[in-house]
């Protein structure tokens, strides 16, 4: 199999230097230039042509994003793994057909999972890439990558247990842990199954089957209970929506 003809494009020295040793202990890389702003990527690109680009996003002039839509458009395009500060990026960046976006400072071992994936689309046999939110064929999304620390990590919609609205973004709680997600809980409350979720308050949103039962405090107030025991307030726009779900 052969090696991937490999450039890395960061504005910052020791950034670059990170990368190339990086890259000199991965036997399928072959480092064959660096570039220190897009343009000059570009350049060495049409030059070059290589297999794989590391490319980061935050550059003066010409960011990474532009270049990558400018390599997009070579006759022999290469592959793009963008290694970024910034994870507001992701689903631009995933719409350009990208191998990985991993956020900075990257590890060696989630690096060499991302060149995997780059020598296997290279060999043809690659499975696509994830984009940010994949949707079903209900037209509902199936999944969602969310950050976290320097990776992105897949959440299957229907492995969500709850989520819980904190100011700009979404706390998606599932297996245990819990992960952010930049976006409103109604674009959120659009995008999930109703038939398989319920907003319950104007910060919640419950898994059907998690609601164990509904309980009257009193004084119109109502709780949903869930199968861990624990009680959510159902705000009052919600109830004859969640008690539907009860056939009342």
């Amino acid at each position: 199999m052969n090696r991937l003809r490999t450039i890395i494009v960061d504005d910052e020295p020791l950034a670059v230097e990170r990368l190339q040793i990086m890259c000199a202990a991965e036997s399928m890389i072959d480092l064959v230039g660096t570039a220190g702003d897009g343009a000059a990527a570009l350049r060495l690109a049409q030059s070059l042509s290589p297999d794989l680009i590391l490319l980061d996003i935050g550059m003066p002039k010409m960011d990474g994003i532009s270049v990558a839509r400018a390599v997009a458009l070579m006759e022999k395009k290469p592959a793009i793994i963008f290694i970024t500060a910034f994870d507001n990026f992701a689903v631009e960046a995933f719409d350009l057909d990208v191998i990985d976006y991993m956020l900075k400072p990257v590890a060696a071992d989630r690096l060499s999972r991302a060149i995997a994936r780059a020598v296997a689309a290279n060999s043809e046999t690659a499975v696509p890439p994830p984009s940010t939110e994949s949707e079903s064929a209900s037209g509902y999304a199936s999944e969602f990558w969310v950050s976290h620390r320097s990776e992105l990590i897949r959440i299957a919609a229907p492995d969500i247990e709850r989520v819980e609205a904190e100011r700009d973004y979404m706390r998606l709680h599932t297996g245990g842990r819990s992960y952010l997600l930049h976006q409103t809980i109604s674009t959120l409350e659009q995008r999930l199954d109703p038939a398989r979720f319920q907003r319950i308050h104007r910060s919640h949103i419950v898994r059907h089957d998690l609601i164990a039962g509904l309980r009257h405090e009193g004084g119109g107030v109502w709780h949903a209970v869930l199968k861990n025991g624990e009680a959510m307030r159902i705000g009052r726009k919600y109830l004859a929506e969640v008690k539907k779900l009860a056939g009342k």
